[in-house]
C-alpha cells in the first residue's frame, strides 16, 4: 500500500542534465514538491539495462513532465541534437496509451510553436516556460491545477530561493559539486525541497 501511495505522488522529470539547465531543474523540483508530489528522474538509475529501468520508473510514476527545450545541436563533434527527452516522452505516451491510462504526461518548452514543428504528431497542449525559473514555476502550477494542494507562485518561489541558497551545503553531504553528479545529490536536493515545502517523502 505504501508503494502504491508513493507511486501516486511520483512525478518523472524528463529534463536535460547539464549545469546550464540547473536553475530550471531546481525550479521543476521545487515546483513539483510544493504540490506535495515527489520528483523522480533517470539520474537515479545506475548500472546496466538502463532502458528497462527507465521504463520501470515511468510505470511507477503517476505523472511525467517532459522538457523538450533542448533541440539545438551540441557543441562537440559530431554535432547532434539530444534525443533522450523525446524518446522518454514516447515511452510515457506508450505507457499511458497501452498500459496505464491513469498516467498523465505534460510537455514543456521554452519557445512557443516550436514543438508543433519539431514533434508535429504529438497533438497536445504545450506549457511554454520561456527558459526562466518563474516561467517553469508558473507552468508547473498550470499543469498540476487539478491537485488538491495548490501553492501560490510566491510560495513556490520561496522554496526555490531556499534550495538555491542552500544548494552547496546540500550537495556537500554527498561530496558532489552538481545536482547532476549522480543519484545521491539529486535525491538529497529533492528531499530538501519536499521538507521545505512542508511535504512528506
Amino acid at each position: 500500500m505504501a508503494r502504491e501511495s508513493s507511486a501516486r505522488r511520483a512525478v518523472f522529470l524528463n529534463i536535460p542534465y547539464d549545469n546550464r539547465f540547473e536553475p530550471l531543474c531546481l525550479a521543476y523540483i521545487c515546483g513539483v514538491a510544493c504540490f506535495g508530489l515527489v520528483p523522480r528522474a533517470t539520474i537515479e538509475i545506475p548500472g546496466d539495462r538502463r532502458l528497462d529501468r527507465i521504463i520501470d520508473l515511468v510505470r511507477n510514476c503517476r505523472y511525467s513532465v517532459h522538457d523538450l527545450s533542448r533541440v539545438q545541436l551540441d557543441r562537440t563533434k559530431p554535432r547532434t541534437p539530444r534525443f533522450n527527452m523525446p524518446f522518454e516522452l514516447g515511452l510515457a505516451v506508450a505507457n499511458e496509451k497501452l498500459v496505464d491510462s491513469r498516467h498523465s504526461w505534460f510537455v514543456f518548452e521554452a519557445i512557443p510553436h516550436r514543438v508543433e514543428k519539431s514533434l508535429s504528431d504529438l497533438g497536445t497542449d504545450v506549457y511554454i516556460h520561456g527558459g526562466t525559473v518563474q516561467g517553469v514555476l508558473r507552468q508547473v502550477s498550470n499543469a498540476f491545477i487539478r491537485q488538491t494542494r495548490q501553492p501560490t507562485i510566491a510560495q513556490m518561489s520561496a522554496v526555490y530561493r531556499y534550495i538555491r541558497r542552500e544548494l552547496r551545503t546540500i550537495l556537500r553531504t554527498s561530496g558532489a559539486i552538481s545536482i547532476f553528479d549522480g543519484a545521491r545529490p539529486f535525491r538529497d536536493v529533492c528531499m530538501a525541497a519536499i521538507l521545505k515545502a512542508g511535504g512528506q517523502v
